[in-house]
């Protein structure tokens, strides 16, 4: 049961690090891996549950907590809302990640979540999907798009972000919710 799960949460400090890119034309753009089937599929109005379970895939390993700590109602609330959008990767018919941007801010857009499934990093699926979600975020043409990640999460996703031609813009130490 969640609550369980939770029910014993410490803090500890982690590096956290911002970053934007301010031109579309800052972005190096992926090639998409040869050889798999891929699509992406935007999810419209989905459950909190099946988002806690694209949540939970991606971030279980990375002491992603913060959306699980929602009742699903809290949760469909925020992912409901138009200005979020959530994509989902597809390899092969199955589920392999999924980002979230979030447009509720004018002007600029997040990269509120990003992520692959442990099984298919290490693929180049994640320089190619990254890609494709700063594309699509561009479309709307904001100021910035903008990432953060903290030193819980993979360690290649800061350098995933750096290559992809966002640049840090601030760092801090945060403290970090994680289950004990």
């Amino acid at each position: 049961m969640l609550v369980t799960f939770f029910y014993s949460m410490k803090y500890i400090a982690t590096k956290t690090t911002y970053l934007e890119m301010r031109s579309a034309d800052s972005q190096t753009i992926a090639t998409r891996p040869v050889g798999k089937n891929i699509e992406v599929n935007r999810l419209h109005q989905p459950t909190g549950q099946y988002y806690k379970f694209l949540y939970k895939s991606v971030g279980s390993d990375l002491n992603w907590v913060d959306r699980l700590l929602l009742s699903d109602s809290e949760l469909e609330k925020i992912i409901h809302d138009p200005k979020i959008e959530i994509w989902v990767l597809k390899v092969d018919g199955k589920e392999a990640g999924y980002a979230e941007l979030d447009r509720r801010t004018s002007g600029e857009i997040e990269l509120a979540y990003f992520g692959l499934f442990p099984e298919f990093i290490g693929q180049g699926l994640g320089k190619y999907f990254l890609s494709w979600a700063i594309q699509q975020a561009w479309s709307y043409h904001p100021n910035r798009v903008w990432v953060h990640t903290c030193d819980l999460d993979h360690p290649a996703a800061l350098p995933t972000y750096r290559k992809a031609g966002f640049i840090d813009y601030r760092e801090e130490i945060i403290q970090q919710a994680v289950p004990e």
